[in-house]
């Protein structure tokens, strides 16, 4: 790689710290080669699931592991009455691998079986890590590995194409989108939810809680299983035909991946998987997640590198994923997890604080990835802001393809809760709303499923509140309602309108979706009634529901039919704060709000380029509720500024509704005065 990286060139303040990032960057490189033995790629040495685990060659079944520390390994199930026997006796083929040969109609589909691992001074039943299915007992609630060998395996129908415009995300879990109080199936989503999200006009799909997890209420991130898809949903094939329908509506499905911890449960997941605390952990007091209970991976180890990696590959090959968020980012790059962290100096980034060894494992994962599948979309959930997470390795970066604006959704949280609406500034809105790296590509949102989380609120929930209970009727008048519905849109299309290279919405948001979630647990009696999606809400004509809906709807198109994010930034033309006024240009569209909740403006002067302009969108609309204040058919014409008339300034004189954003088309070229 050259010298000093382009990314660092691009960032002067980077300078300083130019050793740091070259020294990580070539660890990379090295650590690719030591892993590859500098000969094959990293396809190649990402092929742990095609090797381990269990699988049928030459006509018989082959089980391998790994697992350095044990001294035995035995299969047990109802084939063995679940005993140790000697014929299902594994054999040490090296220090670290065992393997098992069976005759083929030794086992068959949906038989249940577990190893059980012998290591000096114990052993336990374990489920086997690579295994692609697990299953729960109903009445005991124990899981069990399971042969899964269909006589029909899925035949893929449609094939993919990424679609043309920056991604507009739809954030789902498959389990809590019914509306009835249990757990939904992904035959149920692919039949009743999949055609919302493309009416809705997102383009991708994010598919949350995947990987098998004992847990319920960890919504997923608990792993126990990495290979197996969690089977309370229902069957491998299910997936595979929710993802193949998707691309043949044109979506891409990327998965919520979670490579950041491990659940700490040692018969169901990794931990203490072959008798000792670190065979995929760090040993001493690295190995627990102080926040999370939950293990923290050895990325230092090669071994657990080519699991992570073949996961990697797994899914997109195996599902057909079309990318992956990855989870925990920041977690995984500092050694304290980045916990009560402010991040406020470069310094923050360059100090003996970051585990190296998973910064390399980021960006070997990502070079895997785009191997793979050159059309794939990567996503880091970080919080720390750390450079270069979304700038390609050859420039000096860590290869994701976006980056998520996780501030965002904390900065609209927080002026909701600690301000009064009249001292909401503008100038600091815009400030926040497009304070991001300019050789980043972020996917900006206002609202994920982590500000719905029991405990917290939605921003519907917070602008509302116990109204929505009684109010959101067409028939019944709330001036609480009136303003939440307005802010709700409003806070949607101007984070869009603003957000760098994509958007993201949690699945039942995008219409006001009440309440909180709260998965079944101990503590609600085991209640699904808020693990669930009250779709009927949205499509009840008698509520106002479906308003926000439509607004969310319209906004996407608009965001598609403009290419919106074609142009990484906005150029902001008014930010009034005693006015509470903003208005900036994007791709040939003005954007204007007036975030005033009394005043409305008559004649008000927006500065602008020369040209025609007409309203194209109006949060005030009726079509979503709105009081319909604005007349749509006017043209709006550039004139010059009078006082900046030599300069070539240009304004439109503007009616601004109160509490209300609008969209203008530049439609022509200027008007001749």
């Amino acid at each position: 790689m050259k010298k000093v990286p382009s990314f660092v060139e691009r960032d002067p303040w980077l300078k300083p710290y130019l050793p740091k990032i070259t020294a990580r960057n070539n660890y990379v490189y090295q650590r690719e080669k030591d892993l590859t033995g500098g000969k094959g790629s990293l396809t190649d040495f990402a092929a742990g699931h095609l090797y381990y685990g269990v699988h049928k060659e030459g006509g018989e079944w082959v089980f391998r592991e790994w697992a350095p520390y044990a001294t035995a390994i035995y299969l047990i199930g109802d084939f063995s009455e679940w005993k140790k026997r000697k014929e299902f006796a594994f054999t040490r083929i090296s220090d670290n691998t065992w393997e098992l040969h069976l005759a083929a109609d030794q086992l068959h589909h949906k038989d249940l079986y577990k190893l059980f691992v012998e290591w000096p001074g114990g052993g336990g039943e374990r489920i086997p890590a690579w295994t692609r299915r697990a299953v729960q007992d109903p009445d005991t609630l124990i899981f069990s590995a399971q042969i899964w060998d269909p006589p029909e395996p899925y035949v893929w129908k449609h094939a993919y194409k990424r679609p043309p415009v920056a991604p507009l995300i739809y954030e789902a879990h498959v389990g809590m989108a019914t509306e009835e109080c249990r757990i939904g199936t992904f035959e149920e989503f692919r039949r009743n939810v999949l055609p919302r999200v493309v009416k809705a006009g997102y383009n991708t799909l994010q598919l949350m809680a995947i990987q098998e997890h004992p847990y319920y209420g960890s919504f997923g991130y608990h792993v126990s299983s990495f290979f197996a898809v969690s089977s309370r949903f229902g069957t491998p094939e299910d997936l595979k035909a929710l993802i193949d329908e998707a691309h043949g509506y044109g979506l891409s499905v990327i998965m919520d991946l979670v490579h950041s911890h491990a659940v700490k449960n040692e018969i169901e997941g990794l931990g203490r998987y072959d008798g000792s605390p670190y065979q995929f952990f760090h040993n001493g007091p690295r190995r627990e997640h102080v926040a999370w209970d939950s293990l923290c991976f050895n990325y230092g180890k090669p071994e657990v590198i080519h699991f992570l990696l073949s996961n990697c590959a797994f899914w997109l090959g195996e599902y057909h994923f079309d990318g992956f968020r990855f989870d925990g980012v920041t977690s995984m790059i500092y050694l304290d997890h980045g916990l009560g962290q402010n991040f406020t100096s470069y310094d923050m980034y360059y100090n003996q604080n970051q585990d190296e060894d998973a910064i390399a494992y980021l960006a070997l994962a990502n070079k895997l990835i785009h191997e793979v599948r050159p059309d794939a979309i990567t996503i880091a959930e970080d919080m720390s802001g750390m450079p270069g997470l979304a700038v390609p390795l050859k420039e000096g970066g860590y290869g994701f393809d976006y980056r998520l604006a996780m501030g965002t959704p904390d900065y609209w949280i927080k002026i909701i809760k600690e301000k009064a609406d009249e001292q909401w500034n503008v100038s600091e809105m815009y400030h926040e709303l497009t304070n991001r790296r300019k050789d980043e590509k972020n996917i900006g949102y206002v609202e994920s499923h982590d500000q719905a989380l029991v405990g917290d609120k939605t921003i519907a929930f917070r602008l509302m509140d116990k109204e929505m209970y009684e109010n959101m009727s067409k028939h019944k008048q709330s001036l609480v309602i009136d303003r939440g519905m307005a802010l709700h849109k409003m806070i949607r299309l101007v984070t869009i309108a603003t957000a760098g290279s994509g958007y993201l919405n949690f699945m039942g948001n995008e219409f006001g979706h009440p309440e909180w979630i709260d998965f079944p647990r101990e503590g609600n009696n085991w209640s699904y009634l808020y693990a669930r999606r009250q779709w009927s809400l949205c499509d009840r004509d008698d509520l106002r529901y479906h308003w926000l809906a439509d607004f969310d709807r319209d906004m996407l198109a608009l965001v598609k039919e403009s290419s919106l994010f074609d142009e990484p930034f906005p150029v902001l033309m008014n930010a009034v704060e005693h006015d509470q006024v903003l208005a900036f240009e994007r791709c040939n569209y003005l954007f204007v709000f007036n975030f005033n909740p009394v005043t409305s403006f008559t004649g008000y002067g927006v500065r602008v380029r020369p040209g025609k302009y007409r309203v194209i969108l109006d949060t005030d609309d009726a079509r979503y509720g709105g009081f319909a204040r604005l007349d749509h058919s006017l043209i709006y014409y550039a004139e010059p500024l009078a006082r900046l008339a030599s300069m070539g300034e240009n304004q439109l004189k503007l009616y601004l509704p109160s509490r209300t954003g609008l969209v203008f088309k530049r439609i022509t070229t200027p008007r001749v005065w």
